[in-house]
């Protein structure tokens, strides 16, 4: 089964059962500025989880492009990716835990026709907190699951909740036996490596306090996802995600650039088709590469994908757009990529000269270590050498050898693991859901960024648009598209024009409307193929009016005094603004 049939089949399943289509959303989050990229299908719609009424009601659906980086260092086994599709399928307030394992159970076995031999699950075991989940494994026993075929495990298996308070519950998960030439064992042992996850229900069935208290939740909701890439991969009978069709494309092409076989070169080859692939897709959702936030993930990629061409044999420039191409085959139902083709092309053919021009600084800087004929090259040496050209320790460990030098490759691990670990604290922090944080203050900041965009506009008398933005408890980081640096005068009346609408105490309304109606009116959106038949739109008064799923302040005075700490370039063409509300 290819891609493009599964989705399909998932989409015409639940809509038969009554959910809407809601559109495959931008990798970059319009309603959810407290992440820098959409990690799960659930984000476009984690207001509604919240309590708002969504437009089209309360069952949906969709197929979302998502890109993770907190499994970047796993990337290069045979199931791990930075961008990845979800299938994704929500009751928001309206059916529960039975109907939505019996809609899980009949999509899998009834349209994908998987046999019930081949399936496994996992239910939630219970603690303190909550009790044991019987009623999910009930419902799977009485669809035809054995007791055998049903595991309980512990909160850190089978339970979802984010750091802060919110909608939480357990999970019940389902596993597929991946192995052909043999039959499933009698009893499901999920630590078995042969048993594939294949789809979750989250069970949003509680809601944590401040204090970590967990009561019934008023809305019950329901959250399921399945991963495209590792369903189309079982069902192929394969074992291997990158042999599947939504990556074997992209693997041939590298072995024909390279002479070379994915036999034996699998994770070098995983690494490139991975990131290629993630760098076409963020860019297309308008991402230039830069060294902060998006735009640094992005370089990350790119430059990652070079050095591993490098081992393949590749030296130079021109390496990544051929095998880029394969990218835009393989997804040739995305639009986004269609309209954005000539710009992703430039931008890594850009990226890949300028990462050219920083390995040649690099091995001018092994040389100069060299030329002293050390002993060795100290770890250190060598790990700065990595942070601060993207320098390979093979690379340095091939040059040194040559002079018979060698590299403290302990020292560079114990460097690489310190950052390694830093990276992960920043990223856990960074990219966390926004259910994690919907606390009063990021509410205020949020309206603050449509205030802000406003008086943008009306300051440097152009059109202005958001390219990002990234909020925390503390300040808002605002990215919007301008050639040039704002000047001092530029950012007072700018601050001034945004605390005068504080001042005027304006109320926050909120209306639903088709985007035809929400164009009409003037709203701020992109108005593509991203929105439904149905869009929620933010009011303060005349001055912002802009298509957002929320949340925000209830009134423009409860924001306080608005002070712009700093104006910076992002990327060519786009400009950062970071902000509080003191």
């Amino acid at each position: 089964m290819d891609r493009k049939q599964l989705i399909k089949e998932f989409l015409d399943f639940y809509k038969s059962k009554g959910h809407k289509e809601i559109q495959n959303a931008s990798l970059i989050p319009a309603n959810d500025p407290t992440v820098l990229f959409t990690t799960a299908g659930m984000h476009p719609i984690v207001p509604y989880l919240l309590g708002q009424p969504h437009p089209l009601g309360k069952r949906l659906t969709n197929v979302q492009r998502c890109i993770r980086t907190v499994d970047f260092e796993n990337i290069g086994d045979t199931y791990h990716h930075t961008f990845f599709e979800m299938l994704g399928k929500w009751s928001v307030g309206d059916y529960f835990k039975k109907e939505a394992i019996g809609f899980t159970f009949e999509f899998y076995t009834k349209i994908l026709k998987i046999p019930i031999e081949r399936l496994g699950v996992t239910c939630f075991i219970g603690d303190k907190d909550s009790p044991k989940d019987n009623e999910a494994a009930e419902t799977w026993g009485k669809l035809g699951i054995s007791k055998d075929r049903i595991a309980f495990l512990p909160k850190e298996d089978n339970w979802w909740e984010t750091p802060g308070p919110g909608p939480c519950g357990p999970d019940t998960e389902i596993f597929y036996w991946k192995l052909n030439n043999e039959p499933a064992p009698k009893k499901f042992d999920p630590k078995n490596k042969n048993w594939v996850e294949i789809g979750n229900d989250v069970l949003m069935q509680y809601e944590k306090d401040k204090s970590g208290n967990y009561k019934e939740a008023k809305q019950k909701n329901i959250d399921f996802g399945g991963g495209v890439e590792r369903t189309i991969t079982v069902l192929s009978g394969l074992e291997d995600n990158y042999l599947s069709s939504a990556f074997l494309p992209i693997i041939e092409e590298i072995e024909h650039l390279s002479s070379k076989t994915y036999k034996g070169n699998e994770k070098t080859m995983r690494i490139i088709a991975d990131h290629i692939k993630a760098s076409v897709f963020i860019i297309a959702d308008g991402v230039s590469p830069s060294n902060t936030e998006q735009g640094y993930v992005l370089r990350r990629l790119i430059r990652r994908a070079i050095m591993n061409l490098r081992k393949l044999g590749f030296v130079g420039t021109g390496l990544i757009n051929p095998i880029a191409r394969k990218v835009f085959e393989i997804y040739d139902d995305y639009d986004i990529l269609k309209r954005n083709q000539k710009k992703i092309y430039e931008e890594l053919e850009k990226e890949e000269n300028k990462f050219d021009e920083t390995l040649e600084q690099g091995i001018k800087e092994v040389e100069k270590i060299i030329k002293n004929k050390p002993k060795e090259i100290s770890g250190k040496q060598a790990f700065l050498l990595y942070q601060s050209y993207g320098f390979p320790l093979e690379i340095t460990k091939e040059l040194a050898s040559e002079k018979k030098i060698i590299v403290n490759e302990k020292e560079f691990n114990k460097e690489l693991e310190i950052h390694q670990e830093l990276s992960r604290t920043a990223t856990a922090g960074k990219f966390k859901s926004g259910l994690a944080d919907n606390s009063e203050q990021t509410k205020k900041l949020h309206t603050a960024t449509h205030l802000l965009l406003a008086a943008l506009k009306r300051v440097l008398k152009t059109e202005i648009s958001q390219k990002g933005s990234n909020i925390t408890p503390e300040r808002l980081r605002f990215d919007f598209n301008f050639p040039r640096k704002l000047t001092d005068a530029e950012i007072k009346e700018v601050e001034k024009i945004v605390n005068q609408k504080i001042v005027e105490s304006i109320p926050i309304a909120c209306e639903t409307m088709s985007p035809e109606q929400a164009k009409k009116q003037g709203a701020t959106g992109v108005f593509d193929d991203k929105y439904g038949d149905k869009v929620t739109v933010y009011s303060a008064g005349t001055f912002s009016k802009e298509i957002c799923a929320g949340p925000h302040a209830d009134n423009t005075s409860e924001l306080g005094n608005f002070k712009i700490q700093k104006e910076e370039s992002s990327s060519s063409g786009v400009r950062i603004i970071k902000a509080v509300l003191e």
